[in-house]
């Protein structure tokens, strides 16, 4: 296989996160029917963050018919970025330049608030500050990249555009044009969930696991979930945290659930200085991503197929995984990568790489959270903010960017 090496023990379709240490989150069965201020539907990074937040002030069960980040959290390669799926030129011909000003500043607000909630509860999850490079590509070319490194720097964004010379001179890679941004972090999104749910539940928050919702019905007062336990969840209000398996009822338009692929290299991997403070992603369809893990594992990423359920496809894996080491390969010919874990998962995309973070129009005291696009750890954390300031009686200023 061009430029990997598959051995006997690879750990083929086991996330790398999957061995990370410090995941332990006590959870319990529903044994009776409770009674909460809040009801959370998913244990995942976006109900860790919705716990955390809400827990401070609130009464609040999670259940997940999981063990807890077993779903889409523990396949992401995250890549903590501010920066958004679509350029935000390009969003500004979507959705209006305000409002794609708008959501680029509150995303580049949302890493800072992020790194000083990990900072604040002192999560160890290897979080650690990032540049980010974003290559020309057949999506966007060098042109493209310029006037958005302009747009960006108009409103505050740190972000810088480089030609072909310095790319090439300095970093050793060969390509028309790229953005380097400052601002982004990469870390263990595992043990980040983890350390949140821990930290809810030190604030007095339950976990139910394996508990799996099978109904929803409001009334003017709250919402009753009906499980599978047998025993009914009363709460005032229910937020639906289920990643990329969207509840009924709740509309998506523009969105579409595809397969994506990934994979890490043993620790300690031989690479360019620079890329060890560096998120790399390309402006392409479908795009390669990568960056360097604390203990210099090489995670890389991307292939992505417009199919919700590809990633099961395990035959298809190893061929994905070849496409991928084949394109590292090209970019960076002198890194000598040797896979040791690869995985697969769903992926969520909207028509403008935005979250969907909106009350749920068919019941009453309900939201549903999710976090479209590349960058959805730091949707969660703007979820967490707008729906505890709806919860308490306020609005988030910039809650209408993210309603279908």
């Amino acid at each position: 296989m061009t430029g990997a090496t598959i051995k006997r023990d690879l750990r083929t379709g086991r996330s790398l996160w999957a061995d990370s240490f410090g995941l332990g989150v006590p959870v319990r069965p529903l044994r009776e029917a409770i009674s909460v201020d809040v009801a959370i539907v998913g244990a995942g990074i976006s109900g860790a963050f919705m716990a955390h937040e809400l827990s401070r002030d609130h009464s609040v069960a999670v259940l997940d018919r999981r063990p807890p980040l077993m779903g889409s959290t523990i396949a992401s390669t995250a890549l903590l970025q501010w920066e958004i799926d679509l350029p935000l030129t390009a969003l500004g011909e979507r959705i209006g330049m305000a409002k794609a000003r708008r959501a680029y500043l509150r995303s580049r607000r949302a890493v800072d608030d992020l790194k000083q909630v990990i900072a604040e509860e002192g999560i160890v999850c290897g979080c650690h500050d990032k540049a980010t490079l974003y290559l020309a590509g057949d999506e966007y070319g060098h042109r493209a990249l310029q006037a958005e490194a302009e747009a960006r720097a108009a409103i505050g964004l740190e972000s810088e555009y480089v030609g072909p010379e310095i790319l090439r001179d300095r970093l050793g890679i060969d390509r028309t044009g790229a953005i380097v941004s400052q601002g982004s972090a990469s870390g263990d999104p595992a043990r980040l969930a983890a350390g949140l749910l821990r930290r809810a539940q030190a604030a007095g928050a339950k976990v139910y696991s394996r508990v799996e919702v099978m109904e929803a019905a409001s009334d003017p007062d709250g919402v009753t979930l009906l499980t599978d336990a047998g025993h009914a969840v009363r709460a005032k209000a229910v937020v639906f945290c289920c990643g990329y398996e969207f509840p009924r009822g709740v509309p998506t338009p523009g969105a579409k659930v595809i397969s994506t692929w990934a994979m890490a290299s043993k620790p300690r991997q031989r690479c360019p200085a620079w890329l060890r403070e560096t998120l790399v992603w390309e402006a392409s369809d479908p795009y390669l991503y990568f960056r360097m893990g604390g203990d210099g594992r090489l995670i890389v990423g991307g292939e992505d197929e417009a199919t919700p359920d590809a990633h099961a496809d395990k035959a298809k894996l190893k061929r994905k995984c070849e496409t991928i080491a084949a394109k590292l390969k090209r970019l960076l010919p002198e890194v000598a990568f040797e896979i040791d874990y690869s995985w697969a998962g769903a992926f969520g995309e909207s028509a403008t790489g935005l979250p969907s973070i909106a009350p749920v129009p068919t019941m009453d005291h309900a939201w549903a959270v999710m976090g479209f696009g590349g960058n959805g750890i730091t949707y969660s954390v703007i979820a967490s903010q707008v729906v505890s300031a709806a919860l308490r009686g306020g609005a988030d200023p910039d809650a209408d960017l993210y309603r279908p």
